[in-house]
């Protein structure tokens, strides 16, 4: 069945790659009315990475969605990188997923036998996350789609927002970048089996460890790199924090393939967006090097979480998260606000 099927082939676009802009999307939330309530802890208004609602004094709920396109082949693969896509929101939020739905669209063109092994890739990483899916909802479309609709639960006291960075704090990113330009390369056939089994085993690895191992320290801003980018991701926490962020182009990870790739051409659409969102809001203090920058653009499926700690935790945290994960580094810190929310060092 994975031979007769070309996933990616009925899709135009890949993985969170999909996504509306940024830009974009601000202009369409704008001026939406909104009801208020004193009980709603974390709203769209900063662009977080999902909402949270107030239970009691000891018990926040957390919800978010998420789905796109195939960004795979192998519709069982497929079904696990969206499942892990969609639990991250939880996850950046400092909260543990429990509860979820499907959300999918099948083609005409997926057989049967595609549909059931998507659904059963979501459900194995579902169990993975100790998360049950108590059912969901289906619908025709001429391209498939699949994800989770996640609810997750955190005291109101320790939710991380993407708007609550601090001066001094250091940031860490938990998982290296490329995957979109990398996946694009690979839809063309010019990426190896070995650069494919590794991207694609980042993407259906969960960020359950890196939360279980953040939320011992002091952290007072997450949010996982996923559609936006880190330069997107990383200009949304800075502005919402009223802070500047600085980043260390020689520390950040990313997958040595990617450079190759993005000074080829092989730049998803997505990257552009994201480009024209954050772009204005930085400052190149290093040496331009278009390639590199292609990747600090580059919107990635199931990304890594973007850590702010305190100086004080930073360390014992980055070397546990190393302890226990690949492609861990430290890439910055958090100052006052300076002429731009991210200067590239």
């Amino acid at each position: 069945m994975k031979d007769d099927i070309k996933l990616t082939k009925l899709a135009s676009c890949a993985g969170c790659g999909a996504k509306v802009g940024a830009g974009t999307l601000a202009q369409l939330l704008q001026d939406l009315p909104v009801h208020q309530d004193e009980r709603l802890l974390v709203g769209f208004d900063k662009s977080d990475d999902a909402s949270v609602y107030k239970i009691n004094d000891t018990t926040a709920i957390i919800q978010t969605v998420d789905f796109f396109p195939p960004i795979v082949d192998d519709p069982r693969l497929f079904g696990q990188i969206a499942a892990c896509n969609a639990i991250s929101d939880v996850y950046a939020m400092g909260g543990e997923p429990r509860l979820a739905l499907n959300v999918m669209t099948v083609s005409p063109e997926l057989p049967k036998d595609a549909v059931h092994e998507i659904l059963r890739g979501g459900y194995e990483k579902a169990y993975e996350a100790n998360v049950i899916i108590t059912g969901g909802h289906t619908i025709q479309d001429t391209e498939p789609k699949y994800g989770l609709s996640v609810t997750g639960f955190v005291h109101p006291d320790k939710i991380l927002k993407n708007s609550s960075a601090r001066e001094g704090d250091v940031l860490i990113l938990t998982k290296p970048l490329g995957i979109g330009i990398l996946t694009t390369a690979a839809k063309a056939g010019m990426v190896s089996d070995e650069v494919k089994t590794r991207i694609y085993a980042q993407m259906a690895q969960l960020n359950k460890t890196a939360r279980d191992i953040m939320v011992k320290y002091e952290i007072h801003s997450c949010t996982d790199v996923t559609g936006f980018s880190l330069l997107g991701h990383g200009y949304e926490m800075a502005h919402g924090s009223g802070c500047t962020i600085y980043l260390n182009t020689s520390s950040i990870p990313y997958h040595p393939e990617a450079l190759e790739m993005a000074s080829m051409g092989m730049i998803p659409a997505g990257a552009y967006r994201n480009r024209d969102f954050a772009e204005s809001h930085i400052q190149w203090n290093s040496k331009k090097n278009l390639p590199l920058e292609d990747i600090l653009f580059d919107p990635q499926t199931s990304g890594g979480l973007l850590i702010s700690v305190s100086e004080e935790d930073a360390q014992n945290l980055l070397h546990e998260l190393q302890d226990h994960m690949d492609g861990v580094a430290e890439i910055g810190y958090v100052t006052g606000q300076k002429d731009a929310s991210i200067i590239l060092i």
